[in-house]
């Protein structure tokens, strides 16, 4: 048995699970911010191997610049951490042999050995919910740039919005979902959800369609500039926005392409695991770290 967890900007989501990654057990909790995180993703990994009984080894993905090597999680601006060494911490706690990456990557390793990216030694996996960052699959190699590869979000694409970051005009500023929610409600004065949003896209009301052709652009913005870096083979989008399917895949594998000169054209599809995917990778993390023993 391994325990994975998943902590994400807005929630957080564990599981026990064997060798063949069947959950056993699953738990989703909300991700406070501050201080208050550290003890709360403590306690949750505390609570599944307590539940678990017989863990092996425990695989812990965290949003944010992360040292994958020293298990430190360096900052994370949505949650507010800074220099955390999640992967001694939780050793200490526990005495089980533990990984600690990037959320991302952890989805990217996911979806590279099990799902839609699987049989692709070049693609990029890019979630798109709370925040957007990217895991980039290079030769087959996932590429980590001593946790800083793949922070896309944080390319300013030349918007004006202001972002967390610092940064001004960032994609992850007006192409996340709660940047989608914000600049319908900038538009109409009606508060909603990105996929509320999605949906008035589909019924055509001439509002959503606006925010959702804007956030198109930057979207096609910023992955063409990363085709023209990585050359994937194909582009996976995960996260909460993939619900929205070939609404969002059409026009922005549209966008890309009209940007795109002799380029290798990248085959635009959804995640397997959707928003599951983090989970995953931190369960297949654990199980490396089972089968290196």
């Amino acid at each position: 048995m391994i325990v994975a967890l998943d902590v994400g900007g807005t929630s957080m989501k564990g599981a026990i699970m064997d060798d063949e990654l069947e959950r056993t057990a699953t738990v989703r909790r909300p991700t406070p911010h501050g201080d208050a995180a550290v003890g709360a993703v403590l306690d949750i990994v505390a609570d599944l191997v307590a539940q678990a009984g017989s863990a092996e080894a425990i695989g812990v993905a965290v949003p944010g610049i992360v040292d994958d090597e020293t298990g430190v999680a360096v900052w994370s601006e949505n949650i507010g951490w800074r220099d955390v060494p999640f992967r001694d911490l939780i050793e200490e706690r526990t005495g089980l042999p533990v990984a600690v990456g990037h959320d991302v990557r952890a989805g990217g390793t996911a979806e590279m050995r099990l799902g839609a990216a699987r049989g692709a030694r070049n693609s990029l996996i890019v979630p798109i919910g709370t925040g957007i960052a990217a895991a980039m699959v290079i030769d087959g190699h996932l590429c980590v740039g001593n946790g800083y590869a793949g922070e896309i979000g944080h390319m300013s694409v030349g918007a004006e919005e202001p972002c967390v970051c610092g940064g001004k005009g960032c994609l992850e500023a007006v192409a996340s979902g709660p940047a989608i929610a914000r600049q319908y409600a900038r538009r109409t004065g009606r508060e909603t959800t990105a996929d509320a949003v999605a949906a008035l896209v589909a019924d055509g009301e001439p509002d959503a369609v606006a925010v959702w052709a804007e956030m198109v652009g930057w979207l096609g913005t910023a992955l063409a500039a990363a085709t023209v870096m990585a050359a994937p083979e194909v582009i996976v989008i995960g996260g909460g926005l993939s619900r929205a399917g070939d609404l969002l895949l059409k026009p922005l594998a549209a966008d890309i392409d009209a940007r795109l000169t002799f380029h290798r054209r990248p085959r635009l599809t959804t995640a397997r695991f959707a928003d599951e995917a983090g989970c995953v990778g931190a369960g297949l993390w654990a199980l490396d770290l089972v089968e290196s023993q």
